[in-house]
């Protein structure tokens, strides 16, 4: 099946409400991809004069849209909704599904996380033991390993993984974070996400890797009580599943959240706050991961 993919380059503090606007305008999957800063004397494309000084940290937002949607007027409703007049790039781009795994797969290289722990995309063969390689081909989902919140959750994972865990990895993506976790050595884990893109990119990579991921739809019962619970989505969605994703974690078990800013970590411990004691726990590139105990 086609896509269409957007790509918007905004100021780096907008990013995050702007996947989530994407998403509300039908976007089928969001992401912001990279991040990078502006270099002296650079004037950012279409930019109004006097632009905050947080445009020059910049973000890549990413969506894929079906092949029939009108991603103008999605795209135009989003920046509205998130009252973004300032861009600094733009572009549309229609991608076929194996385009589109091709394309995903010559972006990226082999990326070393932590001392033992890699991802290995496409067809890289993986490094020699005793490291560990989740083989990742991320398909029309994202989670390639490469953003700062993903690098974050595989860095607390592979810190807190212990033998014979359950592990639940909300808004699973390419089902990155729940297959680490088995090859850092739980015995279950759980991948859930709303988008069926997602799931079948999580079974398909759960296959290359030989582990037995369990993959949930998240709008169905998820019958998971874990000990360690990962979710690297958004920081208003975060907030929103505070009660559902505490349910899902045992008492003493830990909880681990990404996709948010340093300035939005408040708000979301605020929110886990009647459930469990979050603080911040790592940062990178201004995001941070929260992490704590399920009372």
């Amino acid at each position: 099946m086609p896509f269409q993919r957007v790509d918007l380059v905004v100021a780096g503090d907008e990013a995050d409400s702007l996947c989530e606007a994407l998403a509300a305008a039908g976007a089928v999957a969001t992401e912001v991809c990279d991040a990078f800063e502006g270099t002296a004397g650079e004037e950012p494309l279409f930019a109004e004069p006097g632009a905050s000084a947080a445009f020059w940290r910049r973000s890549r937002v990413r969506a894929l849209f079906a092949a029939d949607a009108d991603v103008s007027t999605a795209t135009r409703a989003a920046l509205e909704a998130c009252a973004i007049d300032t861009i600094a790039a733009a572009s549309v781009a229609r991608i076929d599904d194996a385009d589109w795994v091709r394309r995903t797969q010559a972006q990226f290289t082999p990326l070393r996380v932590t001392d033992r722990l890699w991802i290995v995309p496409g067809s890289h063969a993986p490094p020699p033991a005793p490291a560990i390689a989740v083989l990742l081909d991320p398909g029309a989902a994202f989670g390639t390993g490469s953003h700062a919140t993903t690098r974050l959750c595989l860095r607390w994972l592979e810190g807190s993984v212990r033998p014979g865990d359950c592990v639940l990895d909300y808004g699973c993506g390419s089902g990155i974070l729940a297959i680490a976790a088995l090859k850092l050595g739980a015995a279950r884990a759980f991948a859930v996400d709303v988008d069926p893109l997602a799931l079948d990119a999580a079974r398909y990579n759960a296959r290359r890797n030989g582990v037995a991921l369990q993959v949930r739809d998240a709008q169905r019962p998820v019958d998971a009580v874990a000990r360690l619970t990962v979710a690297n989505i958004l920081a208003n969605p975060l907030r929103m599943l505070a009660p559902v994703l505490a349910a899902h974690t045992q008492p003493g078990g830990a909880i681990a959240l990404a996709g948010i800013l340093e300035d939005q970590a408040a708000d979301v411990i605020a929110a886990y706050r009647p459930f469990a004691d979050l603080a911040v726990a790592a940062l990178d590139e201004g995001w941070v991961l929260l992490a704590g105990e399920r009372r």
